[in-house]
């Protein structure tokens, strides 16, 4: 059915009840609820979504907490926001994924919440300084910093236009975070790394001496894996990295990074 989805035109029945779609929704709850859990979200804020074939997005519905979400809970929107299967409302938010989805063909999931480290960075307009956590410079990098707007408007949605191809995680100036990935999973790990670098940034400046950031030589290496991994940076477009450079250890960490991930889910 994914094949078949990608390839031809097929109903919105079908496609709500293929078994990608199964798969989909059950993510898109476990996402949900590891959100909730980690007290990324309050009340009924937050949104998740993913792509479905080249026509159609899952994508949780307005007015439910994401650790209460149940299967029959997931909606089946086109790209233009209709909703064509679900007994639930879409959320408004979704015209934010969607801009997304359409400007950016490697975003096939989105993941929107209000981390409250991360929160607390977007009400300053401001991001954590690059260059202290491999971690966060290897899957992340340079977060961008959208400009404020309405919640749920298309001039809200649109704010993230200048930066989707380059930042998989961008701020939204006094209102949260949003991330996307291959998967919703995926997505969701961003939040995790990133609400963990604020987290982290500030406790070390707690601690009351200067900052060790990487050397300049060893964030070379990092950026030659990220690109070899494809994963976004908007740094990528000012320097020539060689693969080559990258050393066994980095390849060893980010192979332990990506295994203490899955362990986790």
């Amino acid at each position: 059915m994914a094949e078949t989805m990608k390839n031809e035109e097929v109903s919105p029945l079908a496609a709500a009840s293929s078994p990608e779609a199964e798969a989909f929704r059950k993510e898109i709850l476990r996402v949900g609820r590891k959100l909730w859990e980690r007290q990324y979200v309050d009340g009924n804020g937050g949104n998740i979504s993913v792509r479905l074939g080249s026509s159609y997005v899952l994508c949780t519905p307005t007015m439910l907490s994401k650790g209460d979400l149940e299967h029959a809970d997931i909606c089946l929107s086109d790209l233009d926001g209709n909703i064509l299967a679900g007994v639930r409302s879409r959320t408004s938010e979704l015209l934010l994924h969607l801009e997304i989805y359409k400007a950016n063909p490697q975003a096939r999931a989105v993941v929107h919440c209000h981390p409250p480290y991360a929160t607390a960075f977007a009400a300053t307009g401001s991001t954590p300084p690059n260059g202290l956590i491999t971690e966060y410079e290897l899957f992340i990098g340079p977060a961008a910093v959208a400009p404020y707007e309405t919640p749920g408007t298309k001039a809200f949605a649109e704010t993230v236009l200048p930066f989707v191809m380059d930042h998989n995680t961008i701020l939204l100036t006094n209102h949260g975070i949003v991330c996307w990935a291959d998967t919703a999973t995926h997505a969701e790990w961003l939040v995790e790394i990133f609400e963990t670098c604020c987290k982290t940034y500030l406790l070390a400046q707690q601690i009351g001496k200067p900052l060790t950031f990487i050397p300049e030589s060893k964030m070379r290496e990092i950026l030659a894996l990220k690109q070899r991994l494809g994963f976004p940076d908007a740094r990528l477009h000012d320097v020539t990295l060689q693969a080559e450079g990258i050393s066994a250890k980095l390849e060893r960490l980010v192979e332990q990074v990506l295994a203490r991930l899955e362990e986790r889910y």
